[in-house]
């Protein structure tokens, strides 16, 4: 198995959104915002390559929607998916299997794409696609809190192109790691958990979206079930610190990874790392 950290772009979003009821005072020491609230943002993927399998772990925004849909979210820096890939030597046709923590537009929009005709179709042609039954049905009956995130060009079309699969109980024997369901931020989202190189590297999401998110009320505005948050991310924190996992940091723009300790006032940051000075 070989894994490589694939950078997709980077955004901004509202810094009190992405900290719920914590004062500005407060999460800015971590999360410093610019002139208009907004804090730095990235949409950091996974590729994990397993014999002949090349898996995708989320995909990003994608390049499909209008400029006036981007422009709320201030895409900054020069990373795309296609660079990231080949920069490992790969393409998109070579992905086997795209793996979708959740629905959200900023982790699955690029998994569709527009061709020559304007028409929507799959922007990896020979890939599998994961999500799960319970997450499906909650992301295409959404709620009027989560709806502006579910993004019906974004989901619709992976149905009809028939690539759909559910991820089931036995995670390990149809993706090659292990998941973890999460249903604070959204109903069943999914955390990759893989053994590789004899550490244990859990994919984020949005459990944990940047450092500045470690202590426990430090809970995205986002999350549909704030407190069910803080009870998972408690849960989580205390066994990443008591096996010294290393948290692979989907949206966090200056981290890509970090680990977790034990102190007096709870779990807190122990240290944070480049991908390639673990992993080699």
């Amino acid at each position: 198995m070989k894994i490589y950290p694939i950078e997709t772009g980077n955004f901004k979003l509202d810094g009190g959104a992405m900290f719920g009821v914590v004062p500005k005072t407060i999460w800015q020491k971590t999360n410093p915002a610019d002139s208009n609230n907004l804090i730095d943002m990235s949409m950091r993927c996974l590729l994990v390559e397993d014999g002949n399998r090349l898996i995708l772990v989320d995909t990003g925004l994608g390049a499909k929607q209008s400029e006036k849909f981007y422009s709320y979210y201030f895409l900054f820096g020069d990373f795309t998916l296609d660079t990231s890939l080949a920069k490992h030597g790969f393409h998109r046709d070579d992905i086997t299997d795209v793996f979708l923590t959740h629905l959200h537009f900023d982790h699955c929009g690029g998994v569709i794409k527009r061709d020559k005709n304007q028409l929507l179709i799959p922007a990896f042609k020979n890939a599998k696609v994961w999500s799960n039954d319970s997450h499906w049905k909650w992301a295409t009956e959404p709620n009027p809190r989560e709806k502006a995130s579910f993004l019906k060009e974004n989901i619709n079309p992976i149905k009809e192109s028939g690539q759909l699969n559910f991820i089931q109980k036995n995670a390990k024997d149809q993706v090659g790691f292990d998941v973890l369901f999460m249903d604070g931020h959204t109903e069943k989202q999914m955390l990759p958990k893989i053994e590789y190189q004899d550490k244990t590297l859990v994919f984020m999401a949005d459990l944990l979206p940047t450092v500045g998110h470690i202590p426990l009320p430090y809970v995205m505005g986002y999350d549909t079930r704030p407190l069910l948050t803080i009870n998972e991310k408690a849960a989580f924190l205390n066994e990443a610190a008591d096996n010294n996992y290393y948290l692979f940091l989907e949206h966090d723009a200056h981290n890509e990874i970090c680990t977790v300790k034990h102190t007096e006032k709870g779990v807190r940051l122990k240290e944070t790392h480049k991908f390639t000075n673990i992993f080699n």
